[in-house]
């Protein structure tokens, strides 16, 4: 049977629902266990396909690790409080992108890599939720990774446009740059630690 189009048109338009909090406790608790997994994972295929010259694997680990301790709170309840650090932590990857020569469309590449690493590890946590819970939760998680890629593309973008400046419109890389970016990663783990403390003990 064929049905109204305005019934379509207000099915689809119908807001999927609010996550409950034990929920948001749920999927972040997921995303922690399995950031060891998702670290080696998403390292391993960054390295086979946008291997660079710049930035070795053993360099890179910092800010896929760091990537992968926020996002536990970015689909918790402190996701508020971990906003600015997400948004730093992000932005810093695509400037990082940048100094590895990467183009903009690699490093938004590599990010929806890690959006299918999630799927993956997250796939059946997810099936056992509630079923008013399931799609809240996986448009969360798709809300949170979209942020992470416009993110890390406007931190390539400036940073493509400062060394342009720099260079006299020629992009080249240098160790200095790469070195000052990876040392930032101490103030975002500080600012991570600091969730971490105001995190739920049941989390």
């Amino acid at each position: 049977m064929e049905l109204p189009w305005d019934y379509v048109l207000a099915a689809v338009t119908i807001s999927p629902g609010r996550l409950s909090a034990p929920t948001l406790l749920v999927v972040g608790r997921g995303i922690a266990e399995g950031r060891q997994r998702l670290a080696e994972a998403w390292a391993a295929w960054i390295a086979t396909r946008h291997p660079s010259a710049v930035v070795g694997v053993e360099e890179l680990a910092g800010p896929l690790r760091i990537i992968l301790d926020i996002l536990p709170h970015m689909t918790g309840p402190l996701r508020r409080e971990a906003r600015e650090t997400w948004f730093a932590a992000t932005e810093l990857y695509g400037r990082l992108a940048e100094a590895r020569g990467l183009s903009a469309g690699e490093v938004v590449d590599e990010l929806q890599h890690l959006r299918e690493l999630l799927i993956v590890e997250l796939g059946d946590l997810i099936v056992a939720l509630p079923a008013r819970q399931q799609l809240p939760a996986v448009l969360r998680l798709n809300r949170v990774m979209d942020a992470a890629v416009s993110n890390a593309v406007v931190g390539y973008t400036d940073a493509l446009v400062a060394k342009m400046f720099s260079k006299d419109g020629v992009p080249v890389p240098t160790a200095d740059s790469v070195h000052d970016l990876l040392a930032q990663i101490q103030g975002l783990e500080a600012e991570i630690r600091l969730l971490e403390e105001r995190a739920p003990a049941h989390a």
